[in-house]
């Protein structure tokens, strides 16, 4: 689904891709791993939706229909297997996801709609997520326990300790999901979380998640830290960790469910790092341009499941028709809606309390209210 309009280069890694026809398989490996090829073409459905809102979203900001975009494009199979084996729900018996700016395919495989992604893209004042106060991306769902997510990188992972917490004196199999980038590892907030959920006697159901793309905005990962894998800092603490290709469905998909499996069953934390692509830079104030040098998952896996007869290349051209259809109508949808009032600067921040009386200006009024 190549950018808008950048062009792939001339040679893109030998011959033209060709169907081979062979019978459908059962399952789809790679190496050892396996998953059906039922669960492999919901995957690669979902990934294919994903890159078609990123894409989408990364014109918006070239046109003026946005006006900044930061995302996930490369990281897609990590998403999507994280956001099909969430334990969806309000409440500590279901899981708690404290999630950063690249997880739009998390959101989408849980099932949100393209609409109120590109709602929060466009700022529209119909954002479910920050009534169109906050960037793309920084996604609060609490009907699903999606803590609100923040700018301030790997805050999360210092408050992923609270809800794990919280799941661990409630009792059952809910556990508590952090996500950040491998540069956000530098800050104590991740140091705290590796602390926090391996106090003696009080660990805690947390399964920490490093997607780590080699760049910190502009910084490579080689010139700040002498470590090989990051999923070593798990050692002291002595907590159980992996380094995995997130970049191959069929392998994370199944570390992901190692990690949750663990997590749910053992009541304690573990540590998976996933090494995924980084297709479009940092953000569009880096200009969003796509990187061929970069491995794409979604072409990976397309070839993976043409090769092994799970689907051919007229059935990957109905689903990626359909995926630009459906985010090409989504973000015309969201275009028609309303902004924000200069009003709305002052809504939706506090809720009633006795001191109300004493400063009537400070509270405007609970959601809804007007």
């Amino acid at each position: 689904m190549p950018e808008m309009n950048e062009d792939p280069p001339d040679i893109a890694g030998g011959a033209a891709r060709r169907s081979v026809r062979t019978a459908a398989p059962a399952v789809v490996r790679s190496g050892r791993e396996a998953i059906s090829a039922e669960l492999a073409l919901t995957v690669f459905r979902q990934m294919i939706r994903t890159r078609a809102l990123e894409e989408r979203g990364i014109k918006m900001s070239k046109s003026g229909e946005a006006y900044f975009w930061i995302g996930g494009p490369g990281e897609e199979a990590f998403n999507v297997c994280l956001g099909l084996q969430v334990h969806k729900g309000r409440g500590p018996a279901h899981d708690y996801l404290h999630l950063h700016y690249r997880n739009a395919g998390v959101m989408l495989a849980m099932g949100m709609p393209m609409l109120d992604h590109f709602r929060q893209l466009a700022m529209r004042a119909t954002d479910p997520h920050s009534k169109g106060r906050n960037f793309v991306g920084h996604y609060a769902v609490k009907a699903w326990n999606v803590v609100p997510v923040t700018s301030v990188i790997e805050i999360q992972f210092s408050m992923a300790p609270g809800t794990a917490l919280v799941q661990k004196r409630f009792g059952g199999e809910g556990i508590t999901v952090v996500v950040g980038g491998e540069a956000g590892t530098a800050e104590g907030d991740f140091e705290s979380c590796l602390n926090w959920t391996t106090r003696p006697g009080r660990e805690l159901p947390v399964l920490m998640v490093v997607t780590n793309n080699h760049f910190g905005i502009s910084t490579d990962i080689g010139t700040v830290t002498a470590e090989k894998q990051l999923a070593d800092r798990a050692i002291p603490y002595g907590i159980r960790s992996e380094c995995v290709d997130g970049n191959d469905p069929v392998v994370i998909w199944n570390a992901i469910h190692r990690a949750m499996s663990y997590c749910r069953r053992e009541r304690k934390p573990f540590l998976l790092e996933a090494m995924v692509s980084r297709l479009h830079g940092h953000s569009s104030s880096s200009g969003a341009q796509r990187n061929w040098n970069e491995p794409d998952p979604l072409a990976t896996f397309e070839q993976k499941l043409i090769d092994c007869g799970a689907i051919d290349q007229a059935g990957v051209k109905v689903l990626k028709d359909e995926a630009k259809v459906e985010a090409d109508d989504a973000v015309v949808a969201a275009m028609k809606e309303p902004e924000p009032t200069r009003e709305d600067v002052y809504r939706f921040s506090y809720a009633p309390s006795p001191v109300d009386a004493v400063y009537p200006q400070d509270y405007t009024g609970l959601p809804g209210a007007k």
